[in-house]
């Protein structure tokens, strides 16, 4: 995407009011083109809108490479609601699943679990690292129970980037099946599942194809799907009940976010006309790689080390400054037009900047310059953390721990 293709400022409702840049996993800034394309009404039952709920299906399947074994499902809800209609769907009954854990979102994906009355084990690896394959081998070796193993892609906690490929192989090799959580890296981040068939992947409109919230989506093997008939708790979150319908009828089972759907389509237009995963790759590591180089000439320091930085946010410490409070930055970046994220890390203060959406490189920049002039007014002088913390990779132990429910 060109500079010049994203306004200086990010105006909305075609009047004065401007937005700030939201600087967050998602929801993200939009393009005005996808904004435009809410503002008309449609039927949900009506065959222009079934048409729009094709096109979507077969434009995500064409992303993962699809030679026909895969389907598509839309669901309503937020990322979190399709995760638990994948989670209850996918892993039967009397089955055990592995949750890959290293964040907020593994976290949750235990926490559906227990909800679901879902047999599980836990790979912990805290805050700072990713589970490794000879990780995964060792447990799946040693606990033939297992038959799923749940992956989160990029833990947004910390913006770290799981190694999918090392794990689908262990995985594989073991057989068993993989349920990848790839809400903030979909449309990013390749997944090709002609050399690497995951079972099923679960995203949301409002990540990286830079859609609006109001639905998510599931790519599954379509033998998982027919599997998955009778293993959920709910009407509403049954995976295999939405197909069904949606292939019988082209409906959606129950009323959709259409405006969403709308402008979600349209988003994959654009993701499209931008190169498709390769240039929204470029695109948002452009965007990290000058948010860092920016941040650590301040004398900010990342949480990861940069072999597992992602292109999606980034945490960084918060400085050792008796000046330095979260809220009081927060809120001075907001009048500046940019809204950050706060950290999730249990054992370090911490904040984190996203670098998808609809942003290049000149808002980063421009978010740079409101950051400097932030800490000059605040008095902050050392953007360091407090002595002794590292980024993770460098000087962290490997903390994990497996264990069972």
């Amino acid at each position: 995407m060109k500079d010049d293709a994203i306004p200086p400022a990010n105006a909305c409702n075609g009047d004065d009011r401007r937005d700030p840049w939201l600087l967050t996993p998602g929801p993200l800034s939009t393009s005005m083109r996808t904004k435009r394309a809410m503002l008309h009404d449609w039927g949900s039952w009506d065959s222009d809108f079934k048409a729009v709920t094709a096109d979507i299906r077969r434009r995500l399947l064409a992303l993962i490479g699809d030679a026909g074994e895969y389907d598509c499902v839309p669901m309503q809800g937020s990322g979190t609601y399709c995760i638990e209609a994948a989670l209850a769907s996918f892993i039967p009954r009397d089955g055990k699943a592995l949750v890959l854990m290293n964040g907020a979102y593994g976290q949750r994906a235990a926490r559906t679990l227990d909800y679901l009355g879902r047999d599980y084990t836990v790979l912990d690896k805290g805050d700072y690292l990713p589970p490794m394959p000879e990780e995964v081998d060792r447990i799946l070796s040693a606990d033939p129970s297992i038959s799923d193993v749940v992956l989160i892609h990029c833990e947004t906690s910390s913006g770290i980037l799981n190694p999918l490929e090392g794990i689908f192989s262990v995985v594989e090799r073991h057989g068993r099946r993989l349920i990848l959580d790839s809400m903030s890296a979909f449309g990013a981040i390749p997944i090709d599942v002609r050399k690497m068939p995951v079972e099923v992947i679960v995203s949301s409109a409002n990540k990286c194809i830079e859609g609006v919230p109001g639905f998510g989506f599931i790519l599954a093997r379509k033998s998982a799907l027919q599997r998955a008939e009778g293993n959920s708790h709910s009407l509403s979150l049954d995976v295999h009940d939405q197909w069904r319908v949606m292939n019988a009828t082209g409906q959606w089972r129950f009323t959709p976010p259409t405006h969403t759907v709308v402008a979600f389509r349209e988003a994959l237009l654009q993701h499209e006309e931008e190169g498709g995963i390769a240039g929204r790759l470029a695109r948002y590591s452009r965007n990290r790689d000058v948010l860092i180089a920016g941040m650590r000439e301040m004398g900010f320091r990342t949480l990861l080390d940069d072999r597992w930085l992602s292109p999606i946010i980034t945490t960084f410490f918060c400085p050792d400054d008796e000046n330095f409070t979260f809220p009081g930055f927060y809120e001075a970046l907001k009048r500046r037009g940019f809204i950050i994220y706060p950290g999730k890390l249990t054992e370090a203060e911490s904040f984190r900047i996203g670098t998808i959406g609809q942003v290049n490189e000149t808002v980063m920049r421009n978010l740079l310059a409101a950051i400097a002039e932030t800490i000059r007014e605040a008095g902050i002088r050392n953007c360091a953390p407090a002595p002794g913390i590292e980024p993770a990779g460098t000087g962290h132990s490997d903390n994990s721990k497996s264990s069972a429910k």
